[in-house]
């Protein structure tokens, strides 16, 4: 057996799935805890400072996500020393699953979170919902939630065609319709994109005054992997754990989205398909000047000579 004091710190990138739940019981049981949750959850612990990360993954995506191949959180835990809650998932379950309500039951009983002075939970899209449905757990969490459902139950949500196998699950018992279950938290986040007409229906059912929807146009679908690559999301959870995150905070991170190519190419090509060609240029015209985007300048000279012939008024363009 690998010697678990290494284990925390080494590569679980590229081993099978059994393998990959190998390590982290080893994982948990050098470092805190680790809890199958019936056949297709499992939880693992990780006790360090008194400030706590709950996440909710799925398994495929705590394989993924991170360069060492491990749950997401175990970034954090090793940069700043955090204690970490990972919940598992195989595949999209929502976490619907007797065993999950009874581990939150469980750490309630416990004085589980009293035991830490901050506590976040963290998650996407089923996970998001996750997040959000046991965050009551914990009273004065903060949550964030990226692109999360609020209920997958037909009576509310029959508009949403995406998910139909999850359908004959139950949403209306324990632990069930993720807006409400924001009641206990200080703060909550949800994150979406409005262009995501679905995302943006459940985005909407999140309607308390202790929730901030958190809007980011032109990012497409998946949100997260946009937030990690400008090196924002880890930011975000810190200040959330810190106490620091306000709507007005979240918003300054929020403007990495200037320096982003990814985002500036969507917004610049939205603006071509809706015809606004004077505002597509001074958009193009600001990124050329600052990157280098040959594509993007290649669009700019051709509507610069659109300009020259009369065709196009762009502010600022001698003609």
């Amino acid at each position: 057996m690998q010697d678990t004091a290494n284990a925390f710190d080494d590569s679980m990138l590229d081993l099978s799935d059994d393998e990959w739940l190998a390590r982290l019981v080893e994982i948990g049981d050098e470092h805190g805890y680790f809890q199958p949750l019936g056949d297709r959850h499992v939880s693992v612990f990780i006790d360090k400072k008194p400030q706590l990360l709950v996440t909710f993954e799925t398994l495929n995506s705590a394989q993924t996500s991170t360069d060492l191949g491990q749950p997401m959180g175990f970034d954090l835990v090793r940069a700043l020393g955090w204690s970490h809650l990972a919940l598992i998932s195989d595949g999209d379950t929502w976490f619907r699953a007797d065993p999950v309500y009874g581990l939150f039951d469980r750490l309630i009983d416990d004085g589980f979170f009293e035991e830490f002075e901050n506590v976040v939970f963290y998650g996407k899209g089923s996970c998001g919902y996750a997040a959000a449905a046991f965050s009551v757990a914990c009273s004065g969490a903060t949550v964030i939630a990226i692109q999360p459902q609020a209920t997958l139950e037909p009576r509310l949500t029959n508009w949403d065609e995406r998910f139909h196998p999850i359908r004959m699950t139950s949403f209306t018992d324990r632990y069930g319709f993720a807006p409400d279950m924001l009641e206990a938290a200080e703060r909550g986040y949800v994150i979406y994109d409005p262009s995501n007409t679905l995302d943006a229906m459940h985005a909407a059912l999140y309607r308390r005054p202790n929730v901030t929807p958190i809007r980011m146009h032109h990012m497409a679908d998946d949100l997260e992997s946009h937030l990690v690559d400008m090196q924002i999301l880890y930011r975000i959870l810190a200040k959330a754990m810190s106490g620091k995150l306000t709507p007005q905070a979240m918003y300054q991170l929020m403007r990495a989205r200037r320096e982003y190519l990814v985002y500036l190419r969507a917004l610049a090509l939205d603006l071509r398909h809706r015809e606004r060609y004077a505002y597509e240029a001074l958009v193009l015209r600001n990124i050329t000047r600052r990157m280098r985007a040959p594509r993007l300048a290649q669009r700019l000279r051709e509507l610069e000579a659109e300009a020259e012939k009369g065709k196009l008024h762009i502010p600022g363009l001698a003609v």
